[in-house]
């Protein structure tokens, strides 16, 4: 197959359709492991662990990643991919209303219903999320591939944000009805959204072959081999999983930290979490700016920004660690935002180095690389949701005091993000 390689790749406006897809899937998403997960254990009194077991297994059900990136790489489009994908994730987030509605009934059947419909959710990203950043990555050209990184993410964040308020309105007073019908709702939209803004946007992209040729006829266990055997893709996808580890399993302690050690309210910890996420939005934007345009050679590559941030955030978090043993003099607020701020500059130019990386030996091989590392980040995610919480609670067990084991478990979060930036320094391409 002909390596080939954009003349001319997609403007801001292509770009901002393809994160109006990935608002759809945010959408149907975030349904699902937030609005469903509150039902779970308010309005049908069942423990929490319930919800966390369905969003963690839809997460670790996306270690199929990189085989849907192969197969997406056997085509010359990723549309009827992502389209594919959108169906599967609606038919899926549909799933998941009808089997938490059951749950009043039978428990146990309900339970049932959501375990196959979370298969459904994990295949259905893992098929849409993974094609749509390989689109992404062969599509735009180097000097736009941090801000695309960072529209593409904000336009998710959007979609959580617009469709959990949206939903919230339906849904008071609640009736179980209700769920059913607004996750019809939610799955056509997404569907329509999606199908709108990929109609034609692909056949619109010039390609031309180039100097490099990509033979590939090999099957997926060959093709996984030749690029796990490559180091820089192996050091990456190591990097993406133990910094996104990091970065996940601080979600689930903040809030209970900041309510334990500093005596927050609850209103409290819910503006320290807001505070979090300003600063990870602060972070994707000043990567979006410095990183894609002329400012670049001032402020260094992608890479830089990677490494920085990860230090940067083991900073910040040993700074938590430390606060755990002050206590409330300690600027809490402050620190929290200053992670935040570090997580989001790493994060969002470790997206556009892997965009990057995806394609640095030409197109054919995108999909499968993505995949890889989409599917090390999600594991991640869904480890590091529930590590952080046991590890926590553990420490909590065996430590007289509660602040020792915040200590404890900031400053092994801290270790990681220095790992982390060792393995990023680490990459030579």
């Amino acid at each position: 197959m002909l390596a080939l390689s954009p003349i001319q790749g997609l403007g801001w406006l292509g770009i901002i359709r393809l994160g109006f897809v990935q608002t759809s899937i945010g959408a149907i998403v975030v349904m699902t492991t937030s609005t469903l997960n509150r039902i779970m254990v308010v309005e049908l009194a069942l423990p929490a662990i319930l919800p966390g077991l369905l969003v963690a297994f839809h997460y670790f059900v996306q270690v199929i990643r990189p085989r849907m990136g192969f197969a997406s790489d056997q085509g010359l489009y990723k549309t009827p991919w992502i389209l594919g994908g959108i169906i599967v994730l609606g038919l899926g987030g549909i799933g998941a209303a009808i089997g938490t509605v059951m749950m009043a009934e039978s428990v146990l059947q309900g339970i049932i219903v959501s375990f196959f419909a979370f298969l459904m959710i994990g295949i259905g990203v893992s098929m849409s999320g993974t094609s749509l950043l390989a689109l992404l990555a062969k599509s735009v050209d180097d000097q736009k591939r941090a801000a695309a990184a960072t529209i593409v993410w904000l336009m998710m964040i959007f979609g959580f944000a617009v469709t959990s308020i949206l939903i919230g309105k339906f849904l008071d007073p609640y009736a179980p009805e209700k769920v059913i019908q607004i996750a019809i709702v939610v799955a056509i939209i997404g569907f329509i959204v999606t199908y709108l803004a990929l109609f034609q946007l692909e056949k619109g992209i010039e390609l031309i072959a180039s100097p490099k040729v990509i033979s590939n006829p090999l099957t997926f266990t060959q093709s996984f081999h030749e690029m796990w055997s490559d180091l820089d893709i192996r050091q990456f996808t190591i990097f993406i999983f133990i910094s996104m580890l990091a970065f996940s399993s601080q979600d689930l302690i903040m809030e209970p930290f900041a309510g334990l050690v500093f005596d927050y309210t609850v209103g409290q910890t819910t503006s320290l979490s807001g505070l979090q996420h300003s600063g990870v939005l602060s972070g994707m934007l000043l990567v979006a700016f410095c990183g894609s345009s002329r400012l670049r050679k001032y402020f260094g590559s992608l890479k830089s920004w990677i490494i920085y941030g990860c230090l940067a955030s083991a900073l910040a978090m040993m700074g938590l660690a430390i606060g755990a043993l002050v206590g409330k003099p300690w600027p809490l607020d402050m620190n929290v935002f200053l992670l935040g701020l570090a997580n989001g500059t790493f994060s969002i130019a470790a997206i556009g180095s892997m965009m990057r990386l995806a394609v640095a030996d030409g197109l054919g091989k995108e999909g499968v690389r993505i995949g890889l590392w989409g599917g090390a980040q999600a594991i991640a995610f869904g480890l590091g949701g529930l590590l952080g919480a046991s590890v926590s609670d553990l420490a909590r067990l065996f430590m007289s005091e509660t602040a020792n084991a915040y200590t404890l478990v900031f400053t092994l979060e801290s270790l990681l993000f220095l790992y982390s930036a060792k393995l990023a320094a680490s990459i030579r391409r």
